[in-house]
């Protein structure tokens, strides 16, 4: 069975430098891409970074130079280094994973993505 669990989430000053974790298990042999999303009260859920097959990082404009995707594959562990926050990063923030034989490792597209954690909450104070 498929279960991603994030943690590392909570209150932050602005300007904090939290880092989120994602814990993988279920997936067989070689740990799936991966990617983290967002969803800020009262918005639609955003994707935040990708990882390709070769780990390429893609970010979203509003995070961009701020965060930092990654992953250790020998603790299938996905990572999201945050820096510089600002009270507009506040939001339940999710880790999400398909096949690594997949084509659309590193999509942005959520609808790509076959399983998902509960999510960890970050709240971004001034």
């Amino acid at each position: 069975q498929v279960q991603l669990v994030e943690s590392g989430g909570g209150s932050v000053q602005a300007g904090g430098s939290p880092r989120l974790s994602c814990a993988v298990s279920g997936y067989t042999a070689v740990m799936p891409c991966m990617a983290w999303f967002r969803q800020a009260p009262g918005k639609e859920r955003e994707t935040v970074a990708s990882l390709t097959r070769a780990d390429t990082p893609y970010y979203s404009a509003s995070v961009e130079g701020r965060f930092t995707i990654s992953r250790d594959a020998a603790k299938s562990e996905l990572y999201l280094q945050m820096s510089s926050l600002k009270t507009e990063d506040t939001a339940m923030y999710y880790c999400a994973a398909l096949p690594r034989s997949s084509d659309y490792c590193g999509s942005f597209r959520q609808d790509r993505y076959n399983d998902w954690g509960q999510g960890t909450q970050v709240t971004v104070s001034s």
